[in-house]
Parts: structure tokens; C-alpha cells; sequence
């Protein structure tokens, strides 16, 4: 049976606990907080680049640059994995290594060679020690996303698909949702093929200079890293997320524990000082 000092010292270790678990949980918040901003500005500008690609390769011939032409029959696959960096953020790796393992599995059978590009600490590890594929690259501690890290990324991925390493990219990330909720997702980033669904209404019509052909040479590689750059944004407010909504549960979890520790530490020490009395009374009667 556990004595008081042993509870006692229980008591102060979850204490501890606690402190750092609400000290862990006001830095996600603050993070949080600027990472949902970055990413509630963030998506309309994904939106309209994809509404103008659509508009300008719009009856432009499908060769008219190399990233947006797919291959007849894909047999190399490049899965780009976004995790965190740091764990304690609930099952929010988890799930999107769980996505990537899926659509392996299910792509598998019908390539010669998949390749995986982990962006973030917690999928390198994971990968390292699951034998998927090759590994040609890891992005690890990039910290908070940036256009240099994602333009370092996307020059990786666009220049295996031009060389002919690989037929064509994915990107598996979690999409975020809110706190509580980051829906895991796998979206083709190469070839580059615009939706016909995001082409302007008829009476919006876009004037280029000097040609269609000119503008997408610029704008598709900037299409790709925005791309890479919104992946790296809708990954870190899901992690802050998760990691806020994971401490504020630790910390609800360590007050319980405290509660419960206490009022077995008063019993114990009720039952401590009754059996003093016991000895005490026995003594005198005996004397």
C-alpha cells in the first residue's frame, strides 16, 4: 500500500505535469492563433490561381508546358508526407501517415516504383522504419512555413517530374478544419491539370500579353509552390491545433488525477491518525 509520502510526492510530480501541459497548451494557442490567420488569407489566393490557370490554358495546346502534360501510363509515384516536427499533438500525425499508407497500398499494384518525400520529423521517422520506397529527400525542421521552404520543395518535385524520375506527384497533408478536426488528404500536385470547374463565367474574360504560352511558363511554376506553400500552412494550423486541443485535455486530465491523489492522500492520513488514537487509547488502558 502506497504511503503518504509516496502520494505526496505523486501529487507534486503531476503537479509538474500540469504546469507544463497549460504552458504547452498557451503556446499552441498563441500559434495557433496566427496560423489560421495565415491560412484563412491563404486560400482565396488558391483559388483564383487556379481559376486564372484554368482561363489561360483554356484552349492552349496541352504541351504547352512540360508540368502540365501527364504521361500516358504512370509507373512512378512521388507521395510528398506533411508532418510535424515535434509530437504531442494528439493522433494528428497518425492520421495522415495512416492516408499515405492508404493510397500506397492502393496505388501500389498498378506502379514499378513509389517515392517518398517526408516533410516533417514525425513522417521521416515513420518512414525510415517502414520500408515503402525510396527516400530521395527529407524536409525536416522547417520551422514555420515560409515561401523559401516551399520553393525549395517544389523545385525538388518539379524537377524529378521534368527529368522523368517520376510520372506524377501527391501530396498528403491535413487539411485544416478547426481545432478539434483536420481531415487528412492526398491531392495531385503534378502534372499540373487545371479543373475546367474553376474556369471564369463567360463574362469574365482575360486579356494576356504578349500570349498564353509566355504566362504559363511563369505562372505554372508559381501555381506548384503555391501549392507546396499552402500544404506547409494547412499542415502547421492543424498541428496547433491538435497540440492546443491534446494539452487543454492533459491538463483537464492531470486536475482530475490531483483531485483523486488528494482525496486518497486525506483518507490514508485520516486512517493514520485514527490508528494513533487506537495505540494511543490502548496504551493508557493498559496502563
Amino acid at each position: 500500500m502506497a504511503t503518504l509520502q509516496d502520494i505526496r510526492k505523486r501529487i507534486v510530480g503531476v503537479e509538474k505535469t500540469q504546469k507544463i501541459t497549460k504552458a504547452m497548451k498557451t503556446v499552441s494557442a498563441a500559434k495557433f492563433g496566427r496560423a489560421t490567420r495565415a491560412i484563412h488569407a491563404a486560400r482565396p489566393y488558391a483559388e483564383k490561381i487556379r481559376e486564372v490557370m484554368a482561363a489561360v490554358s483554356a484552349g492552349v495546346d496541352p504541351d504547352a508546358h512540360p508540368l502540365l502534360v501527364p504521361r500516358e501510363t504512370p509507373r512512378r509515384l512521388d507521395v510528398a508526407v506533411f508532418t510535424s516536427d515535434r509530437g504531442l499533438c494528439g493522433a494528428f500525425n497518425a492520421n495522415v501517415i495512416k492516408r499515405a499508407e492508404e493510397l500506397i497500398v492502393e496505388r501500389q499494384p498498378q506502379l514499378d516504383a513509389i517515392s517518398l518525400i517526408p516533410v516533417g520529423r514525425k513522417g521521416a521517422e515513420y518512414f525510415r522504419r517502414h520500408s515503402y520506397g525510396e527516400v530521395p529527400r527529407e524536409f525536416i525542421g522547417l520551422g514555420q512555413a515560409s515561401q523559401d521552404d516551399a520553393r525549395e520543395i517544389a523545385e525538388l518535385l518539379m524537377e524529378r517530374y521534368e527529368s522523368g524520375e517520376t510520372d506524377e506527384v501527391v501530396l498528403v497533408y491535413a487539411e485544416f478544419q478547426s481545432a478539434l478536426t483536420q481531415h487528412p488528404r492526398a491531392q495531385r500536385l503534378l502534372p499540373m491539370i487545371p479543373d475546367r470547374r474553376d474556369e471564369p463565367v463567360e463574362s469574365v474574360v482575360y486579356a494576356t500579353e504578349p500570349d498564353p504560352e509566355s504566362l504559363l511558363r511563369l505562372l505554372v511554376p508559381r501555381a506548384v509552390e503555391f501549392g507546396i506553400f499552402r500544404a506547409l500552412l494547412e499542415s502547421q494550423a492543424g498541428e496547433h491545433g491538435a497540440r492546443m486541443t491534446a494539452m487543454d485535455n492533459a491538463t483537464n486530465n492531470t486536475a482530475e488525477l490531483i483531485e483523486t491523489l488528494t482525496l486518497t492522500f486525506n483518507k490514508a492520513r485520516q486512517a493514520e491518525i485514527t490508528a494513533e488514537l487506537v495505540e494511543i487509547v490502548g496504551g493508557a488502558e493498559a496502563l
